[in-house]
């Protein structure tokens, strides 16, 4: 018992001494009430440019939403996608994104086409469990009340009483992005989600600055840009952003 006690007394003692974070200086994501993810049931913005893109949803029929990686536009999106979803604003969620291959290649994949395309459509998955939990959105999933689907498979639809995410838009072509927009139905809201300079595609081959530009003009369409000081991940992602 003795020994026992001496084991337990001398782990507390090296736990003391070896902090996994510094009591005082420097960055601790655990001490900064600002950045605080548990869980809420309706998101809080940590900008005004977050503000502004979560007013322009409950506004807007239609939502861009352009930024650099980590503003937070993709969860936002999603958040208020459950949102809706929970109060019954709309029927269902319809999250789609563009299987491009971030610079590899990964060549054929095995299983089914939920199997090949579920690597691509991962984020969004991740996003939704964040906000409703694994069994919620299994059982959301199987009873259509969610779909996530390629945009391959968006042509020819219309979209009604449903709140539908388009996100890594930047990796869409002008052509694809015209298509995608024009899905819109009665009762429904879109939000594209993406960062111009972070395409996986060829140089010029991006349509969402360009769509985004044009929408600008259009008092009925919001587009949000954020910035270098959205950023809610690590600090290091807005320094490196700018010299990268």
């Amino acid at each position: 018992m003795a020994k026992r006690s001496a084991r337990q007394h001398s782990a507390n003692d090296s736990a003391e001494v070896r902090a996994l974070f510094p009591a005082a200086g420097g960055w601790d994501p655990l001490g900064e009430e600002d950045r605080d993810r548990g869980y809420r049931r309706r998101v809080r913005p940590f900008s005004p440019n977050q503000e502004a893109l979560l007013s322009a949803i409950d506004d807007k029929n239609l939502v861009v939403a352009l930024g650099p990686a980590g503003t937070g536009k993709t969860y936002l999106a999603i958040a208020k996608a459950v949102e809706a979803l929970e109060e019954g604003s709309v029927g269902r969620i319809v999250l789609t994104r563009p299987a491009v291959e971030a610079g590899e290649s990964l060549g054929f994949l095995p299983g089914h086409l939920e199997d090949k395309l579920s690597p691509y459509l991962r984020p969004l998955y991740d996003a939704l469990g964040e906000r409703m939990g694994g069994k919620r959105l299994r059982a959301a999933l199987a009873d259509g009340s969610i779909e996530i689907a390629p945009i391959a498979f968006m042509r020819g639809r219309t979209l009604n009483n449903a709140f539908v995410v388009i996100d890594e838009a930047q990796n869409c072509t002008y052509p694809q992005l015209k298509m995608l927009v024009t899905r819109l139905g009665w009762h429904a809201t879109m939000v594209l989600t993406g960062d111009p300079d972070q395409t996986d595609l060829l140089q010029g081959l991006s349509g969402l600055e360009e769509i985004a530009q044009k929408f600008e003009s259009l008092p009925d369409i919001a587009v949000v840009r954020l910035d270098d000081g959205d950023i809610v991940r690590h600090p290091l992602v807005a320094s490196m952003l700018t010299v990268l």
